[in-house]
């Protein structure tokens, strides 16, 4: 059945889905799918990498170290409060912001849970800002406006936890630049026809790229059909650019 597929088209979400297994055994079996292939979905999975990669691009990121880390070199290297997350995971999953040392140990030992690598980043505040690509181009940049002070997995997966707000409300040069960044950073990682690059806009009006999503939500209210339909490409449209992408390979 999977041979005799045009185009498959991906909807999973972390784990073997998104890290590069599973596109890499398609490729073996030789048929087309929709998003990155297996280097540019191991790469955006791994944070740790992915970051190193940023920075080579000139993308800004949040300073970062991974465990194991004491709390004392944790506190030199990004301060507190801090974000302590597993690496290779999604939807925020196992990630904790802890406020100071008596708290650390225990959110590392919670986000070894769901990992074997663990980071431990600079905490940004700000604004959460996301730009969906497609086919070189950025598309409208989005601001998402969680409930909870972060965009966890309840804001993320619970109806009415977040609003999404597209085009966002920000100045057009800061829009332009998360744009920029989001091309950059797409490039960085070699990723496919599409993604979706997250970034958090601090106070004073800098960028800091916090991730990028190799197969991004796909239903008509989901953030890269939002930018999508924001820059004027309908879903049905978007859904065919996709597909069409996954058969001219990546």
């Amino acid at each position: 059945a999977v041979r005799d597929a045009d185009v498959l088209v991906l909807a999973l979400h972390g784990g073997t889905g998104e890290d590069g297994t599973l596109q890499a055994l398609l490729d073996v079996v030789g048929v087309p799918y929709t998003g990155s292939g297996a280097l540019g979905s191991a790469l955006a999975m791994d944070k740790d990498v992915a970051k190193r990669l940023f920075r080579d691009a000139g993308v800004p990121t949040a300073d970062w170290l991974m465990a194991p880390a004491t709390s004392d070199a944790a506190g030199a290297a990004v301060g507190w409060p801090c974000i302590v997350k597993p690496s290779k995971q999604g939807s925020t999953v196992g990630l904790s912001k802890v406020q100071g040392p008596a708290d650390f140990d225990a959110a590392v030992a919670q986000a070894f849970l769901h990992d074997d690598e663990v980071m431990i980043e600079r905490f940004v505040p700000g604004r959460e800002l996301t730009v969906g690509v497609l086919d070189g181009m950025a598309l409208a940049v989005g601001e998402i406006v969680p409930q909870h002070e972060l965009f966890d997995y309840e804001c993320k997966y619970t109806p009415g936890m977040s609003e999404q707000i597209f085009p966002a409300d920000i100045p057009a040069e800061i829009a332009a630049e998360a744009q920029r960044l989001s091309l950059l950073a797409h490039q960085a990682l070699k990723l496919g026809s599409y993604s979706r690059i997250d970034f958090r806009l601090d106070p004073a009006g800098t960028l800091w790229c916090l991730e990028a999503n190799t197969l991004p939500g796909m239903t008509a209210t989901s953030l890269l059909p939002q930018s999508a339909a924001a820059a004027g490409l309908a879903f049905d449209l978007l859904c065919e650019r996709i597909c069409t992408g996954a058969r001219g390979g990546r």
